[in-house]
């Protein structure tokens, strides 16, 4: 697994550049595995006092699922926590992901407007479920139809979800028929061949918020070397061509 990196840094906050496969954070105190928030105390010791629960989720003010890769923010002390979490509540947060998904979706610029719950006894979620349900909305445009040699459609898209829920952007392409590519979750098709795809081609591109004195900044995530590789067997190389994503 790649290592994470710092893409941008001030007083305030960072951010960084999660890999696939990396867990943001413990889900408890007896979880061993190594993760996002391990790796940030290990070069920033002073997060340790700065969020809502910072013995787990230093510095933390939102999550990215394990495999997603991408773009995150992380407060540097508890004034800017707070300030970050008023903008996700009061969502002044713009993100924009991109993903990859099975099919040719038809309508190239649309809103899943799905409430989401939990599946009971799993850590599903469903636009089906009636446990839990909370609003959740989701913009997305079609980039790319692509079409493999032996007729094989995918979709490339950009999404921006409007809600925070929890694998919101997955669920909702999965209800509209066009599951993430390699989502082990949501994803599943049958006779599909286990592991065909070098990771779940879902990757998170952009964050964009007010900052202090009053002006905006955009952080943008390069598409990292894996998703690469899966579009450009493809026939799209986002390594020189992204295809108007901005």
């Amino acid at each position: 697994m790649a290592e994470p990196k710092i893409i941008y840094e001030d007083k305030n906050f960072l951010a960084v550049d999660k890999p696939c496969g990396m867990q943001v954070h413990k889900a408890d105190s007896s979880d061993t595995e190594f993760t996002l928030a391990d790796w940030l105390i290990g070069r920033y010791p002073y997060l340790e006092n700065v969020g809502d629960e910072p013995s787990l989720r230093p510095g933390i003010v939102h999550r990215l699922d394990k495999l997603t890769s991408g773009v995150m923010v992380v407060a540097k002390n508890q004034e800017y926590f707070r300030y970050l979490k008023s903008l996700f509540q009061g969502r002044q947060v713009k993100k924009i992901y991109i993903a990859v998904v099975y099919g040719e979706v038809k309508t190239k610029d649309g809103m899943i407007d799905r409430p989401i719950g939990i599946k009971s006894g799993s850590v599903k979620r469903s636009v089906h479920s009636e446990k839990m349900v909370k609003e959740a909305v989701t913009h997305y445009k079609v980039r790319k139809i692509m079409e493999t040699g032996s007729g094989v459609k995918f979709s490339l898209m950009e999404l921006m979800p409007l809600t925070g829920r929890t694998h919101q952007i997955r669920v909702h392409l999965a209800s509209i028929g066009h599951p993430v590519v390699g989502d082990p979750l949501y994803g599943k098709r049958k006779g599909e061949i286990p592991g065909i795809y070098p990771r779940m081609m879902l990757h998170s591109l952009s964050i964009e918020f007010p900052a202090t004195q009053g002006r905006r900044i955009k952080i943008e995530s390069e598409p990292p070397g894996d998703f690469k590789f899966f579009m450009k067997n493809l026939g799209d190389d986002l390594a020189s061509k992204r295809e108007g994503i901005s």
